[in-house]
């Protein structure tokens, strides 16, 4: 999607924001004086082309001078922890956790002020040894590289305000994955399962509830990604959650009227990036 407003020859009025996985490439540009979403992309490439190699092609990401980048990891779950928490040197074996570095990978940190001390965590994840070399050379320091999970967590905690609300399980499904997250006055809960069923999904969103004691009868759940009101996924969700609802994108961003053909509900940890 473009906007006829857009204007990639002038790239220094832009912030761009890509959201990386395996095989999948998001991507948007928001024009800064406006914070206006103003071009889209949602594509696949081979599954054979390096992610360097990739972005480096891409006619957006591979173009140096834009205002702000943002770029985002899917795939293996980071370790997260809070903040202050962390001492500098322990990424690899923090992350060793639950997922091994390939010979080609390395730990990087991401930590991002969030409204409360409660609330600000650090994220270890992994990342191709050369991603963020490329993305320094061609984008200048103020460009970030960030798990997926972070941009997740900066729209809920923005969407939700400055307010502490109560607590909550918010769910974001793409990609046969499940991320389940339980925010209160603080951050109480966040994991990633690996689905394939409907049945998985109800499994684990029912199994949160329980281990953190929320009510599926009683407490609202918000649900966002990539299924439909009448998918098998969201009818199973919805017999056993009574209060079960779609998310809506991100406040304090506008929206060219070409994406008013996508749910709101869909592509919410990209559109999230923003508040990165």
């Amino acid at each position: 999607m473009r906007d006829e407003t857009f204007d990639p020859a002038n790239p220094a009025a832009y912030h761009l924001c890509a959201l990386a996985g395996p095989g999948r490439l998001r991507l948007l540009a928001i024009e800064a004086a406006r914070h206006k979403v103003v071009a889209f992309d949602d594509a696949a490439w081979p599954g054979d082309t390096g992610l360097p190699a990739m972005l480096a092609e891409h006619p957006l990401l591979g173009q140096p001078g834009w205002g702000r980048v943002r770029l985002a990891l899917a795939g293996p779950a980071p370790a997260l922890l809070p903040a202050p928490l962390f001492r500098a040197g322990d990424e690899t074996a923090l992350l060793a956790s639950h997922h091994a570095l390939a010979a080609d990978e390395e730990a990087l940190t991401y930590t991002q002020p969030l409204p409360t001390p409660a609330t600000e965590v650090l994220s270890i994840f992994a990342a191709d040894r050369r991603l963020a070399p490329w993305l320094l050379a061609t984008h200048g320091p103020d460009a970030h590289l960030l798990p997926q999970a972070s941009g997740l967590l900066a729209g809920l905690l923005h969407q939700r305000g400055p307010t502490a609300a109560p607590r909550q399980l918010y769910l974001s499904l793409a990609d046969q994955q499940l991320t389940a997250v339980v925010l209160g006055p603080q951050l109480e809960f966040y994991n990633t399962f690996s689905v394939s069923t409907a049945e998985d999904v109800l499994y684990y969103a029912i199994l949160v509830m329980q281990e953190l004691g929320l009510n599926p009868d009683q407490d609202p759940v918000t649900i966002w990604g990539e299924l439909t009101g009448d998918s098998a996924t969201f009818q199973l969700l919805s017999t056993y959650v009574r209060h079960l609802r779609f998310g809506a994108r991100p406040f304090g961003l506008t929206y060219s009227y070409q994406l008013n053909e996508l749910a709101e509900h869909r592509h919410f940890d990209l559109f999230s990036l923003a508040f990165c």
